[in-house]
């Protein structure tokens, strides 16, 4: 079965797994109109290829990010959103 490394419950089975859809940071501004906020929320990329992902594991209702490869499908880490966030900003 496959399993994914939850950052607060260590491995654990797929099926206990909610996924989230694909991360993206949502601007906010005061001159977003709706046509401009419908674009941020509702169309996105969905590339063949690396994705950080939103996933909830059910049971806890912790909600993390992890990077998978849409191509083979393999989950390749997963992290808090502090973290990815603090990586973000190093990298910048």
């Amino acid at each position: 079965m496959k399993q994914i490394r939850c950052p607060l419950n260590g491995l654990r089975n797929i099926d206990e797994f909610v996924y989230g859809g694909e991360y993206h940071p949502v601007t906010e501004t005061a001159d977003t109109d709706s046509r401009q906020w419908a674009r941020q929320v509702f169309f996105h990329r969905n590339p063949a290829g690396l994705v950080i992902e939103w996933w909830c594991h059910a049971p806890s209702s912790y909600w993390f990010l992890a990077e998978r490869d849409t191509r083979s499908n393999e989950m390749l880490r997963t992290f808090t959103l502090e973290a990815f966030l603090a990586m973000k900003d190093a990298a910048q």
